[in-house]
């Protein structure tokens, strides 16, 4: 029986310190254990404390993880809370995502200043969003709007909003929700045709491979529709070599047994694009997601990644 804590790692963020509440009260609730039963260990993360630069410069998701990885693959940590879109899609060996939370709204919103919408912004307006894909699909919609890289905390961003510095800046819908922040924004984006980030909305939990304690203590709390539904699209993720440094959305959904996945890849510019759609049962999940990938790659052709590094 345990008699220690269980050790949460997870970053410092506010978004990421909800995420690590919410893993643990679920977790509290599923085992009838107290709270000091367990313990919420906060590291800093090299992508915390670069914010200046675009991730696709300093080197990309793995920024996030890193130092949380090292220390559940030493021991001191049993398992770390992320939020499922930044985790790359190869892991360290022996570290896998064992379970996730109740996936929340995968959609992207709008926080306008100047205007509600990005079709409403002023011609030429600036948008700030440190997501390539974001940026792209917003040249796609608005080839006349300057976008600059925004990155840092939620309310960093949000300052810099109000501050004017930018017109607008897009946020993911799951996080405002999740920071009770829902009164900033001032549109939703239709998943249909702005596709979100594969794994958006979604918190995942990585733990070791093959730890039956941790199998045990996590298996209660997964849900299995977002487990297929983000499996399906991180194998589409991995299918393509899925990066910060490239422009890809897609999103899966469960209906009964089966699962429908759309998938899109454009170019920084957002002038060309190649879209898929599979659909299977929810036992193939992440064999649906790489055969979109690998259907999108060969319909693409091999130039049209030439500058996505």
């Amino acid at each position: 029986m345990q008699t220690k804590p269980f050790r949460i790692g997870t970053r410092g963020s506010p978004l990421a310190l909800a995420q690590a509440h919410e893993a643990r009260d679920r977790l509290m609730a599923a085992h009838g254990l107290p709270e000091e039963m367990f313990e919420i260990v906060v590291l800093s993360t090299k992508g915390d404390r670069i914010t200046d630069r675009s991730l696709a410069e300093i080197g990309g998701k793995g920024l996030f993880t890193e130092e949380l990885e090292q220390q559940l693959t030493s021991g001191d940590l049993d398992i770390a809370v992320h939020s499922a879109k930044d985790m790359p899609t190869r892991l360290p060996e022996g570290l896998c995502l064992s379970a996730y939370l109740p996936r929340e709204d995968v959609r992207d919103a709008v926080i306008g200043r100047t205007a509600p919408k990005l079709i409403d912004l002023p011609h030429g307006a600036t948008v700030g969003s440190s997501s390539l894909r974001r940026q792209a699909l917003i040249r796609r919609m608005r080839p006349d709007i300057k976008v600059i890289t925004f990155r840092g905390l939620v309310e960093t961003r949000l300052r810099k909003l109000q501050e004017g510095q930018v017109d607008a800046t897009l946020l993911a819908l799951a996080g405002l929700k999740r920071l009770g922040k829902v009164d900033v924004i001032t549109d939703i984006l239709a998943a249909e045709t702005f596709p979100p980030a594969p794994a958006q909305g979604a918190i995942c939990i990585e733990s070791r491979t093959s730890d039956a304690r941790i199998d045990a203590l996590l298996a209660p709390i997964n849900d299995t529709a977002t487990f297929d539904t983000v499996s399906c699209e991180r194998a589409f993720l991995a299918a393509l070599d899925g990066s910060c440094r490239t422009p890809i959305g897609g999103y899966a959904i469960c209906e009964g047994d089966q699962v429908r996945f759309s998938g899109l890849i454009i170019t920084p510019d957002g002038r060309n694009q190649h879209a898929v759609s599979v659909d299977g049962h929810r036992r193939d999940a992440a064999a649906l997601g790489t055969r979109a990938g690998q259907e999108i790659r060969a319909r693409a052709g091999s130039s049209f990644f030439d500058d996505w590094s």
